[in-house]
């Protein structure tokens, strides 16, 4: 705005250089308020131009961050269905237990009852005064203490007989009670978690419109491939940046060769059929032509997708175009990649064995089903899956 600044102080110059003597003071500060407002006018033309530019800039590059909003939102809602489905499963679990509790104090309340109810037919057959008669009827005064003894035995147990039974009625009906608090707990999970089905429902619908109109439009789906070469080439520039690091550490830089028989035997990344290959492919409706880097294995939702080395994880985070995205150093000159999960199960930093779960397949990024999209790379170059994993 230094521009701006200047032309003020010169049309300041101006007015003062070229107002004829005589002129008042205020004549002249009338014009310079009539340049200043003319001024400000300016800037606020130029200022929105700039808010148009911004928002014509924000609006080319917000195809993929659409979508990844879309995955963000889905990825939240199944976390939180996956946390009230466990929390289901725990509350069934607590409801069987207490049941099971419920069955062993009814079972002991009906032996104690029956005994209870045995002991009343003895006193009521004995009549009011029964307990006297077994000491009445003493030799002695050593066998009437042996009688008192016995009386106050039998006494005491009865007393124990009910005490025990009042205290299993206690917490026969307290476990009921923690049984009807548990049955309401679940059908409250119960609601939420159909809750959480419908906003995920509704989220896969808004993604499956979102893509659908992005396939239908050239220009949009062109702006996506240009998005998604972008973020290809921070790939790109990551896994180089990767590499001049492990090349800078390591005595003897990595030859990129495996041990015999590695080629054509590594296991699979995902279970499941392969929906796209390695190469250059040609976009059935635009006449358009793309470069994939790897390939998409066709999953369940949800399954686990495993490292096909053993390495560390050098990123696990969103990428747009490419959703949930992990990447593995192998160490031995080669590089794996993992995107479209629905949920990462491993953090920067961490070593995997081969075969080890590091995440669940799902739809993130642009695709409208439940892939796996898998890259091998030898230092940064890429290379085809196919050659490199076991035949099936």
């Amino acid at each position: 705005m230094r521009w701006c600044r200047s032309y003020s102080i010169g049309a300041v110059l101006v007015i003062v250089l070229c107002t004829p003597p005589g002129v008042s003071a205020d004549s002249i500060n009338e014009k310079i308020d009539r340049e200043r407002k003319t001024l400000e006018q300016l800037k606020d033309q130029i200022e929105e131009k700039r808010r148009q530019a911004d928002e014509a800039g924000k609006k080319r590059e917000s195809i993929l961050q659409g979508i990844q909003t879309l995955d963000e939102r889905h990825v939240r809602y199944r976390q939180s269905h996956q946390e009230i489905s466990r929390k289901l499963r725990k509350k069934d679990q607590e409801i069987e237990s207490i049941n099971a509790q419920i069955a062993r104090l009814r079972e002991g309340v009906q032996v104690r009852q029956e005994a209870i109810l045995a002991r009343l037919r003895v006193q009521y057959m004995e009549g009011r005064f029964g307990h006297w008669k077994p000491l009445l009827a003493s030799d002695s005064y050593g066998d009437f203490q042996r009688r008192l003894r016995y009386l106050s035995a039998v006494s005491g147990r009865d007393y124990g007989l009910i005490e025990t039974f009042k205290t299993d009625m206690a917490n026969m009906q307290e476990a009921e009670r923690q049984r009807e608090a548990a049955r309401v707990g679940m059908l409250a999970y119960k609601r939420t978690t159909e809750k959480h089905l419908d906003e995920i429902k509704t989220v896969k619908k808004e993604k499956k419109l979102y893509l659908a109109k992005l396939t239908q439009e050239k220009e949009s789906y062109e702006r996506a491939l240009q998005e998604l070469e972008r973020s290809a080439a921070r790939i790109d520039s990551l896994l180089r940046e990767l590499e001049q690091r492990r090349r800078a550490a390591a005595a003897k830089p990595p030859s990129g060769s495996l041990p015999k028989g590695v080629k054509g035997g590594l296991p699979w990344p995902a279970e499941g059929s392969v929906l796209t290959h390695f190469g250059r492919q040609k976009h059935p409706t635009f006449n358009t032509y793309v470069q994939r880097k790897g390939i998409e294995i066709r999953t369940t939702e949800g399954s686990a997708i495993h490292a096909v080395m053993a390495g560390t994880v050098v990123y696990a985070d969103w990428l747009k175009g490419y959703g949930l995205v992990i990447i593995l150093d192998h160490a031995n000159g080669f590089f794996s990649l993992y995107a479209h999960a629905s949920k990462i199960l491993t953090t920067v930093g961490v070593v995997v064995t081969a075969g080890q779960a590091i995440g669940e397949t799902g739809d993130t990024g642009m695709t409208g089903e439940n892939t796996l999209y898998f890259e091998l790379r030898e230092g940064t170059e890429p290379v085809d899956p196919l050659q490199w994993l076991a035949r099936r």
